[in-house]
């Protein structure tokens, strides 16, 4: 009897050290019910210290499941001792098992350095040769010490196997730099002139963002778009004259451990208040079909309309909502960003 009591005092205590927020930190699922992305599984991860990823994913996702009919998991850095999002740290994403029934990786990471067991998830799929959609800070997705395991897939890795990790490998660019001031300005983006037949840019017009630009100079593919600078926050300021326009958008593949050949979409832009201009979430979305292999069902007319109260955050380093769980985006009427008012049981 002595032994039994014990042993449920540990069980006991072991429980409780448990973190309690991290319970409530369960994939942000939108299960679509009508459209022609019934039946394909797009897994969202957000994770960047600035540029309000934990918003614009699920925008996009709700978007995706509800006009497209999409299946939409929407994972984002959680505080494993609250449960809680937040911005780029810790390196914690619960439930990259995800990728595993995934038919697309919608990825918007900054300097991540997961633990491996969630890391390994993620390797898997790429080794697979899944589809990628990177967006903005994507390109610098990982930081991980030489020291450690999937070091190579580190922005800035020097392993002779896979040179500048992530970035280089499968989007075709790691980190360069700014090009373009944040907050000061903003960006006009242009189609190239040899791919305006390219099912990426149809119907897209007006494409205009709030974000500074990134130096853009993919190893291969197909530029789509050129960004050009311009000397102010609206979408009629003049051009930047010391600053020519840039690549932002492209297509390429990478071949998987597996031989397969996989499509990728890079843009280097994504915050949620270049998602408020029409033109680039067309572009976006348009991006999300081409990656997943519906190019057929890309439409000029089609529904890219934000669901849902959408009122995002300006963004800026660690100037993410507070308190807020993955639970808080549920549905399609909850705000974008959440409030802080979701009870802990319902």
């Amino acid at each position: 009897m002595k032994n039994f009591t014990l042993s449920l005092i540990a069980a006991f205590l072991v429980t409780i050290t448990i973190p309690l927020g991290a319970l409530s930190a369960a994939p942000l699922v939108y299960e679509g019910s009508e459209g022609v992305g019934q039946g394909k599984h797009v897994v969202f991860l957000a994770g960047d210290h600035e540029y309000r990823s934990e918003e614009s994913l699920p925008a996009l996702a709700r978007i995706l499941a509800k006009h497209h009919g999409f299946k939409c998991t929407v994972l984002f850095n959680i505080d494993p001792a609250t449960g809680e999002i937040v911005a780029g740290k810790p390196s914690n994403i619960p439930g990259m098992e995800s990728l595993e029934t995934a038919d697309l990786a919608v990825v918007f990471l900054r300097f991540q350095n997961l633990p491996s067991e969630q890391m390994k998830h993620f390797v898997d799929y790429l080794d697979r040769g899944g589809p990628v959609v990177g967006l903005r800070t994507s390109t610098h997705a990982f930081k991980i010490p030489k020291s450690e395991p999937y070091a190579e897939y580190s922005y800035d890795s020097n392993d002779e196997r896979y040179p500048q990790g992530f970035g280089h490998q499968v989007l075709g660019q790691t980190w360069v730099g700014h090009y373009g001031r944040n907050h000061v300005q903003s960006t006009r983006i242009v189609q190239v002139d040899e791919m305006k037949n390219h099912p990426i840019l149809r119907g897209v017009k007006d494409v205009w963002v709030q974000a500074g630009g990134y130096v853009g100079k993919p190893i291969d593919g197909d530029v789509l778009t050129m960004a050009q600078p311009l000397d102010g926050m609206t979408a009629d300021s003049p051009p930047s004259e010391s600053q020519p326009p840039m690549p932002s958008e492209w297509t390429r593949t990478y071949e998987s451990e597996s031989g397969q050949q996989a499509r990728v979409f890079t843009s280097l832009y994504g915050t949620p208040e270049d998602l408020t201009n029409e033109g680039y979430r067309r572009l976006i979305v348009n991006g999300i079909f081409w990656a997943i292999g519906l190019d057929s069902a890309i439409a000029p007319e089609m529904s890219i309309e934000t669901v849902g109260p959408f009122n995002p955050n300006t963004f800026g380093m660690q100037l993410h909502a507070k308190g807020i769980k993955p639970k808080a985006y549920a549905g399609y009427e909850s705000p974008i960003p959440a409030h802080n008012d979701v009870p802990d049981s319902e």
